[in-house]
């Protein structure tokens, strides 16, 4: 469908060297210094806007022929809404900042990813909550398919918003009791932690150089475990499938989809990431970050939870699967190898 060529993530891990813990059940990205922004651009841009922009310019700085810029994120820059909305009340509807209502609106980080590229290319952004990013890879490989000769700019942004937090809290998707991530999947009770991140990816349908390939996407909203299986096993006849990628996340209200998708492969192995990245809609993007990083180094992250099987990383002609499911409704399906 379509070939990676080079990645960047910002994420509460880093460089994945050294686990970086929770705290206060959040994982916190691990901003840059932003060399490549101005300081009187950087100074003006909500967080979601900077970590997605300080992923994406070091990925196009050299790329002379950028067919596209494509995002999904659920929220966009949620904490600037908030901000400019408490402003209409506080001002009384006078003289407004008009900086915040800027940097709010969910396709303001494509928007500037533009400015900055000085790209006049396609550009814009799906706003799907837990499919956000799984549709901006389809739409990518929709232009990239029309544009062989172009590269895309491909990704997913979310940042955690007091805002969106507290609504979550409450609707019990994040943990009640404070918890350390390392123990994430011990804990078997509801929610789970709150993270946030920028993972961005140049595509194109050129073989030449790619690190990985992305065999198969598929999505599906439901809550019977019997579509789902109707899906796993649809990909299983297609594809040689000797990982799962899960994005289980220590909410037991969910952890019976990921139950299903590990039965219905019982020889793949079986390894997690969200002890590293915290639960937000594009999460899916650090996975698919993780898996071309693997590839890229010829070697697994130690970070990287093993539940079942090895750390072997499969062998060419062989895939992984990153499944993930956000609130238990929404489910993505990716299966990639390496190139």
């Amino acid at each position: 469908m379509m070939y990676f060529h080079k990645s960047s993530c910002i994420s509460p891990q880093g460089n994945l060297e050294t686990l970086q813990k929770s705290v206060d059940n959040w994982l916190v990205a691990k901003e840059p210094s932003y060399e490549n922004i101005p300081r009187g651009v950087l100074r003006r841009m909500g967080k979601a806007v900077r970590i997605g922009v300080g992923a994406a310019l070091p990925l196009i700085a050299e790329e002379d022929n950028l067919g596209g810029i494509i995002l999904g994120t659920a929220n966009g820059g949620m904490e600037d809404c908030i901000r400019f909305l408490n402003q209409i009340i506080e001002y009384d509807e006078g003289n407004l900042t008009p900086t915040n209502f800027v940097q709010s609106t969910t396709n303001a980080i494509a928007g500037q990813i533009g400015l900055m590229a000085k790209s006049t290319a396609y550009n814009t952004t799906h706003v799907h909550r837990g499919l956000a990013f799984e549709n901006a890879l389809l739409d990518a490989s929709f232009i990239s398919g029309e544009n062989p000769e172009q590269s895309i700019l491909v990704g997913g942004v979310d940042e955690i918003s007091t805002y969106n937090y507290n609504i979550d809290f409450l609707a019990g998707w994040y943990k009640k009791e404070e918890l350390d991530n390392t123990e994430l999947y011990q804990n078997n009770n509801q929610g789970s932690l709150a993270g946030e991140g920028s993972a961005m990816f140049v595509v194109s349908q050129n073989a030449e150089n790619a690190v990985m390939k992305l065999e198969a996407l598929r999505t599906i909203h439901t809550t019977d475990l019997t579509d789902l299986s109707a899906i796993i096993e649809e990909l299983k006849s297609e594809y040689n499938i000797t990982t799962i990628l899960s994005g289980e996340n220590g909410d037991s209200r969910i952890t019976p989809f990921y139950e299903k998708a590990e039965n219905s492969l019982p020889d793949a192995s079986v390894w997690r990431y969200k002890h590293l990245s915290g639960e937000y809609p594009t999460s899916t993007s650090f996975a698919l970050w993780l898996a071309m990083k693997a590839f890229e180094d010829h070697e697994l992250s130690p970070l990287i939870d093993v539940k079942r099987g090895d750390t072997h990383l499969p062998e060419k002609e062989n895939c992984i699967l990153i499944y993930n499911t956000y609130h238990g409704n929404q489910h993505g399906f990716m299966v990639v190898r390496s190139s």
